[in-house]
């Protein structure tokens, strides 16, 4: 099944995507629902972040290529994590696809995307293992953590570098019955391929960071979890377009406008 939020003028909705018709829902894809009579051709309608999450995860470092790229921009060894660790976004720089990803004008050139998987917690999760884990989510959707890099190396924190509004594209939808280790993602910058990596290649997938983080903390319906990326990252610009594909998924798709 494939779950959308959308609008028509003013309202916000939930919808199924069934070709190239979306049909609205009341309720959510998180409790009950019923279908109703509204269904409406796909091209018309602006789909909206697929969903407003109570807590926004990221696995961060997570992809050895990644990693090995990071430390040698730095001067450092690469530092291999050996458990999976969670941080945090900011729910205010969700953008859909097709918003534009607004530079602040005093951002640096090293404004670069980073093309991730990300899980969406469908019920409420507490030690569970990892067997357990893909039962606890609803499905999967596509996020490109654009990343101020100045701002991420010189900040205490990564408040702006990170989590400047507009700096989180997710979406298109929401595909439920998927195994993330059967996937693909591929990464492209104003119709060059920049990246191409299985999501399998993550050093600590899906289930194990559900798993590892449900033994602390309880995991919500509408939580994100985003998975990392992989390889090196280039630098936006404005007026570039940039395409996050994943494969069964779809494709999220951002234009950089740079402030002026």
């Amino acid at each position: 099944m494939k779950w959308c939020r959308f609008s028509t003028g003013g309202n916000i909705a939930y919808g199924i995507i069934e070709g190239d018709q979306v049909i609205e829902v009341e309720g959510t894809p998180f409790d009950t629902y019923t279908k109703t009579s509204n269904v409406q051709p796909l091209s018309s309608v602006k789909l909206e972040v697929p969903v407003i999450p109570p807590t926004f995860y990221a696995a961060g470092i997570n992809y050895p290529e990644h990693i090995t790229w990071a430390a040698a921009k730095v001067g450092t060894q690469p530092d291999i994590p050996k458990a999976a660790d969670v941080g945090y976004r900011a729910v205010n720089a969700l953008v859909p696809t097709e918003h534009p990803i607004e530079v602040p004008k005093d951002a640096h050139e090293d404004l670069q995307y980073e093309g991730e998987l990300v899980a969406v917690i469908g019920k409420k999760c507490r030690n569970v293992t990892e067997d357990q884990a893909l039962d606890y989510v609803l499905g999967l959707t596509i996020g490109n953590d654009v990343s101020e890099r100045t701002w991420q190396k010189n900040d205490r924190t990564m408040w702006r570098a990170k989590n400047t509004d507009t700096f989180k594209p997710m979406g298109p939808w929401i595909v439920t019955g998927l195994d993330p280790d059967d996937l693909t993602c591929k990464v492209t910058l104003s119709g060059r391929v920049v990246e191409e990596y299985a999501l399998s290649t993550a050093i600590f997938g899906v289930r194990a960071f559900i798993s590892r983080m449900s033994q602390y903390l309880t995991l919500y319906p509408g939580d994100v979890l985003w998975m990392g990326t992989e390889g090196a990252t280039e630098n936006m610009k404005d007026g570039d377009v940039i395409e996050i594909e994943i494969s069964d998924i779809g494709t999220l798709r951002n234009t950089v406008v740079w402030g002026k």
